[in-house]
């Protein structure tokens, strides 16, 4: 996958997504998007599922990688480790992060690869957080349902459009990010 080639490919395929879902991502828009002939995906895929499924992949194992990198501890306070997660999430939102997370739930909806690909991030998110849960001293089933709490928390905000400005909206999400910290 990393030959570079099949990269160009993928990273185009991730833009398509987040601009028009996994309907959008069709060789023929692709190849015009990045300026280069059909020939040259064919010669790193089989077939657009063959690019999907790279795609997912991708995905599944940056994701994974990501939330296992964002919560080990390396000699912080699992306390600490937790609200720097939260700040990260909460705080600088990534638009186009964003728009592929949902593109690729909304996939999942209709796609049994897609739907694997999100219930393996889920996991490996829920099982690092709760992690840092039960270090926090938490038992098993309590730090569960808090890591539970904190996905609910960290995706429904980035969803919400809060009206009363984004001075107002940091301060309400960081009052009720300290509800997930008590």
């Amino acid at each position: 996958m990393s030959d570079g080639k099949g990269d160009v490919w993928v990273e185009a395929g991730f833009t398509e997504l987040a601009r028009s879902g996994v309907g959008g991502v069709r060789v023929e828009v692709l190849a015009k998007n990045l300026g280069v002939t059909k020939g040259g995906f064919y010669r790193r895929f089989a077939d657009r599922a063959a690019l999907l499924d790279a795609m997912l992949q991708r995905w599944r194992e940056g994701r994974s990688a990501s939330i296992a990198q964002q919560t080990r501890l390396d000699g912080e306070a699992p306390r600490e480790r937790l609200k720097a997660v939260i700040q990260l999430y909460s705080e600088r939102l990534n638009p186009e992060a964003m728009a592929i997370e949902l593109a690729i739930r909304q996939w999942a909806r209709s796609d049994e690869n897609a739907a694997a690909a999100v219930a393996d991030v889920d996991a490996a998110r829920l099982k690092h957080v709760a992690e840092l849960y039960r270090a926090t001293g938490l038992a098993a089933e309590e730090a569960d349902a808090q890591a539970f709490l904190f996905y609910c928390f960290i995706f429904g905000q980035s969803l919400l459009f809060v009206e009363r400005g984004p001075r107002k909206r940091s301060q309400l999400v960081a009052k009720s990010a300290e509800k997930l910290l008590d």
